[in-house]
């Protein structure tokens, strides 16, 4: 690369792999973040996946600003993830963290050199292993069916599950007294407040059992996974994304109350799915998500991003 392109352009760093024939071979079919045709950056017995990108776009105040903007971002992560689902099936790669940039390859292999006792070690742990996403949610069943209550309710509907209307029609009232005919029902206001506690027993019910359907998932993958990251549970619009395999109907929504990644042998992916989706089974009120394989990005140990808006230190 000419000097006029290295300023003109920056290097982004994908995953770390072994500097193989098939590494070398899998790299010339991928496209990167920027649609740059993606290469090999060696050093010994180590290698970096990366692409020149424009440095207008990718220098430290451009870069920050796009990230902020949602359809660039998630256009950064598809092209991200692209690249290291397509190295993946090599056995052992190491995904590096989004929007990795550096100012040029010298750059990137001084990092693999920097870092070579940590990367090895690694790449043999995490060769022929994967990674799988378990998420745990309180199902929004039971609060759409509270909130139907609500409505029902607040209309002069029953709110003991009988006639409010007849004169036979018995139940405990909203403050714990007993109704003995339909001149004594509930008023709109009162039944509105029973069908919210009622709602909020519910939700804690379907809390309780989300919870202890976790607490049973983390024992039945413990067994099969070789290593768990428990994430940050998800809220907002991320909590709403459903994929992969799913116990409980699928329906998006609802509290995510456990976001754990595991760490799996490739030859017993599928058997880990199938078992952690049994153990979710038969639990009302709980959704899990199963999603993978993926690449073990939960498990690499990205190297620092190098701080591109400081000059070198000399």
């Amino acid at each position: 690369m000419t000097e006029s392109a290295r300023r003109q352009h920056m290097v982004y760093a994908y995953a770390v792999l072994r500097p193989t024939p098939e590494a070398a071979r899998a790299v010339a079919t991928l496209r990167g973040v920027a649609d740059e045709q993606v290469g090999l950056v060696e050093t010994g017995d180590l290698a970096a996946a990366v692409g020149p990108v424009p440095a207008e776009e990718f220098e430290e105040r451009a870069l920050r600003a796009g990230l902020e903007e949602l359809p660039r971002l998630e256009a950064l992560a598809r092209g991200h993830h692209g690249v290291v689902a397509g190295l993946a099936p090599l056995g052992a790669v190491l995904p590096l963290r989004l929007a990795t940039v550096y100012r040029d390859e010298d750059r990137v292999r001084r990092v693999l050199q920097e870092r070579r006792d940590q990367f090895l070690p690694l790449l043999e742990r995490l060769a022929g292993h994967v990674e799988w996403g378990v998420k745990v949610y309180t199902d929004p069943t039971d609060f759409l069916a509270g909130d139907a209550a609500v409505a029902a309710d607040a209309m002069g509907g029953d709110a003991m599950g009988g006639n409010a209307k007849g004169g036979d029609a018995k139940g405990s009232d909203a403050m714990g007294g007993v109704a003995t005919g339909g001149a004594e029902s509930l008023s709109p206001g009162r039944a509105y407040l029973a069908a919210r506690r009622r709602r909020r027993r519910g939700a804690e019910e379907a809390w309780q059992t989300a919870a202890r359907t976790a607490a049973r998932i983390a024992e039945e993958a413990g067994g099969l996974a070789v290593g768990r990251v428990a994430h940050r549970p998800q809220r907002g619009e991320l909590a709403q994304v459903a994929g992969g395999g799913t116990a409980g109907g699928g329906k998006p929504g609802g509290e995510n109350i456990a976001n754990d990644a595991y760490l799996v042998a490739a030859d017993r992916a599928e058997e880990f799915r199938a078992r952690v989706l049994a153990a979710a089974e038969g639990r009302p009120g709980v959704r899990v998500e199963v999603t993978g394989p993926w690449a073990p990005y939960s498990f690499a140990l990205p190297p620092e991003p190098e701080p591109v808006a400081r000059p070198e230190p000399v």
